[in-house]
């Protein structure tokens, strides 16, 4: 009798073993066992608009997991429904459904790169920040032509966009229109360092004066080894007090950035941009000036020349002159490759 007891006894704590082995199995299975199997690191963005079913699909289709069941079960029990949080999320291969789940519920983002471009608009800016983060470019361009915010930051409408230094900046996507302009405001004096400040006084000109010069030999050449040159061109006209007389301020007063000729009708438009009427700098830049054109400006090549004209060849490049005749001698090469071409605006 007390042989048959004990192997009952036996039989239940086998029994009772190996339903917890079985149970422990399961539960490392589903949570611990490598469950998602992208090809290479996958992203998932959740927004303020997702659910959880959104979400939920989201991390099915960019995971591919061999198994589903444990990430619904975690988010059940920790109620993942008042715990969303937005931002970007990675998904590595061969990860588990605790350290994935644990990720979205604890709001362990992935920063992602945002590039902030010289483009010739702040519309366009903001329509290229709003295709890379959360905010909406609506939103970003209202704040950015709110006189209010202007005066706020140091800025006017007219040389706003010279806060923007354009660089790839590791930050994370939810984050909201104002982290992002504090973000620009301490990458702008990050930039502008004792060293810059200094050449741009040196020069006579402050940060957002420079920009402005920096913009128009952007829209001149895109010859990096060319840019010294153009900006010490148009230092000489400053100095000795000529109008810069720049084709791609015309371009900009009239908003039409194919011109590839400029006519005497368009050296006519009433604008404070018309460097051809209105002696000294425009208000403000033309467009976002790369790092490249700013430190161009402020170690401009030394020179005595004050004319320049496209080359005939069309290579991007300019011929110089200190003199007008030479000037027109120049222009003369340029006028007539431009006939050969059929090109007249």
């Amino acid at each position: 009798m007390k042989k048959k007891t004990k192997r009952i006894l036996i039989g239940g704590l086998t029994a009772l073993f190996l339903i917890g082995a079985a149970c422990a199995g399961t539960f490392y299975y589903y949570l611990f066992y490598p469950q998602f199997h992208p090809s290479k690191t996958a992203y998932i963005y959740i927004d303020k608009d997702d659910t959880p079913d959104s979400i939920y699909n989201k991390v099915k289709k960019q995971g591919h997991p061999k198994s589903f069941s444990g990430f619904l079960w975690m988010a059940k029990w920790r109620d993942y429904n008042s715990n969303i949080h937005t931002g970007c999320y990675a998904i590595r291969p061969e990860e588990s459904v605790y350290h994935v789940f644990s990720r979205l519920y604890r709001g362990y983002q992935e920063p992602i790169n945002l590039t902030i471009s010289n483009v010739r608009t702040l519309d366009r800016l903001a329509r290229s920040v709003g295709k890379q983060l959360m905010i909406d470019s609506t939103e970003i361009a209202a704040i950015m032509n709110d006189s209010l915010f202007q005066k706020k930051m140091g800025y006017t409408k007219e040389t706003m966009a010279s806060l923007f230094i354009p660089e790839t900046y590791q930050v994370y996507w939810n984050m909201s229109v104002q982290d992002f302009f504090d973000r620009m405001k301490k990458e702008h004096e990050k930039f502008w360092n004792q060293e810059r400040l200094a050449k741009a006084t040196s020069i006579g000109m402050t940060p957002e004066e420079v920009s402005t010069l920096a913009s128009i030999v952007e829209e001149e050449t895109n010859n990096n080894e060319e840019k010294p040159m153009v900006a010490g061109l148009y230092i000489n006209r400053l100095n000795k007090g000529m109008p810069l007389q720049a084709d791609p301020t015309i371009k900009f007063a009239l908003q039409d950035f194919a011109l590839r000729r400029i006519t005497n009708e368009h050296l006519n438009v009433k604008s404070p941009y018309n460097t051809y009427l209105n002696a000294g700098l425009p208000p403000g830049p033309i467009r976002i000036p790369s790092t490249i054109g700013i430190d161009a400006v402020l170690n401009y090549t030394k020179h005595n020349y004050i004319y320049m004209c496209a080359k005939e060849d069309f290579s991007g490049t300019h011929n110089f002159a200190s003199n007008y005749t030479d000037h027109m001698k120049n222009a003369r090469k340029y006028w007539n490759a431009l006939n050969e071409r059929k090109i007249f605006k």
